[in-house]
C-alpha cells in the first residue's frame, strides 16, 4: 500500500531547523497546489512547527540514530522487566536508563549547537522527559521513532501516554525516520517515504540475552524465597513439636494427679462412713448414759428423802 505523500513531505520538513520550517512548508504547499492537489496543499499548510524540545528529539532520531536505538531498545527491555516483575533487572535497567537519557540529552544539546541553536536548561529537561517517556511507554517510543514530534511527551509510567497530539501526523506513529547527514533546506523533486526499519539482529540477541538473564534471576529469586520459606516452615514445625511434647507431658501429669485425687476421695468417703457409724454408736451410748444418770438421780433423791424421814422420828 502506497504511503501517504504527506508523510514524505513531513519527513523533509521535520529534518529542517526551526527557522527553515515555515518557509519550506509554504513552498511545499504552493508546489502541491500547483501540481493540482489542493487537498494535500491544505494538509501541508496545517503541519505544525515543532517546539524546540521536539525539534531536538527529531534531530537526534535523524543524526544520532545509533544512540536513539539504544534508548528505545533499553526502554523495551525495561518494559519487559516491569511486565515480568523482575526487581533486580528493573533496578539495573533503571540505573542504565538514567545514565543513557542524561548522556543522549547532552548529545542533543551539542547537536543543536552544531546546527546553530542553543538549548536552554528548560528545553533540555523536556528533551530528557521525552526520552524517559519513550523508555517507559511503548506508544511514546513509537512516536519518537517517527521523527515527527511537534511537542514534548510526558509519561509517569502509569497508564499509556497520550501521543497522538504530539506527532505531526498520527498515522506516522510506528514508522521510523530516515537518517540524515545534514538538514535539507528545500523540497526535493522526489518525496521520500518513511519506512518501517526492522530491529537490528544484535539488538534482538541482546534482548533475548536480557530476557534469559531476567528469567534466570527470577528463578534464582524463587529458589531463594522457597528455601527461606522452607527453613521458616521447618522452624515452626520444630517449635510446634516441642509444644506438643510439653502438652503431652503435662497431660500425663494431670492424669496422674487426677487419679491420686480420686483415690484420696475414696479414702475420705470410707473414713466419712466409718465416722458416721462411730457417731451413731456414741449417740446410743450417750442416750444410755443419760438414762442411767436419770435413774441414779432419782435413787439419790429417794435415799435422801428416806434419811430425812428417819432423822425426824
Amino acid at each position: 500500500m502506497a504511503t501517504d505523500p504527506l508523510i514524505g513531505i513531513a519527513d523533509e520538513l521535520y529534518a529542517l531547523t526551526p527557522e527553515e520550517f515555515t518557509g519550506t512548508r509554504n513552498e511545499w504547499a504552493k508546489q502541491t497546489k500547483a501540481d493540482g492537489d489542493a487537498e494535500l496543499a491544505k494538509r501541508v499548510t496545517a503541519l505544525r512547527k515543532p517546539s524546540m524540545s521536539a525539534w531536538v528529539v527529531n534531530m537526534l532520531m535523524r543524526h544520532q540514530g545509533e544512540q536513539m536505538s539504544q534508548v528505545l531498545d533499553l526502554g523495551a527491555s525495561l518494559r519487559q522487566a516491569q511486565a515480568d516483575l523482575d526487581g533486580d533487572a528493573l533496578r539495573e535497567l533503571t540505573r542504565q536508563r538514567r545514565q543513557l537519557t542524561t548522556a543522549v540529552t547532552q548529545q542533543g544539546r551539542q547537536l543543536a549547537r552544531d546546527l546553530g541553536r542553543k538549548v536552554t536548561e528548560a528545553v533540555a529537561d523536556q528533551v530528557q522527559g521525552t526520552l524517559h517517556a519513550a523508555m517507559v511507554d511503548e506508544g511514546a517510543a513509537a512516536a519518537v521513532r517517527s521523527g515527527l514530534l511537534v511537542s514534548a511527551i510526558e509519561s509517569t509510567g502509569v497508564g499509556s501516554a497520550e501521543v497522538a497530539e504530539t506527532v505531526a501526523i498520527p498515522e506516522a506513529i510506528g514508522l521510523t525516520a530516515r537518517s540524515r547527514v545534514a538538514p535539507r533546506k528545500a523540497p526535493a523533486a522526489k518525496r521520500p517515504d518513511l519506512s518501517v526499519v526492522p530491529e537490528p539482529e544484535d539488538a534482538e540477541r541482546e534482548r533475548e540475552r536480557a530476557r534469559r538473564e531476567a528469567e534466570r534471576a527470577a528463578a534464582e529469586q524463587a529458589v531463594t524465597r522457597a528455601t527461606s520459606e522452607a527453613d521458616e516452615a521447618q522452624r515452626r514445625l520444630r517449635k510446634a513439636a516441642k509444644r506438643v511434647s510439653k502438652v503431652q507431658a503435662r497431660t500425663l501429669q494431670v492424669a496422674e494427679e487426677l487419679e491420686e485425687a480420686r483415690r484420696r476421695v475414696a479414702d475420705l468417703e470410707h473414713e466419712l462412713e466409718t465416722l458416721a457409724e462411730e457417731s451413731e454408736a456414741a449417740e446410743e451410748r450417750k442416750d444410755d448414759a443419760e438414762e442411767s444418770y436419770a435413774e441414779a438421780q432419782q435413787a439419790l433423791e429417794e435415799a435422801q428423802a428416806a434419811v430425812a424421814r428417819l432423822g425426824s422420828v
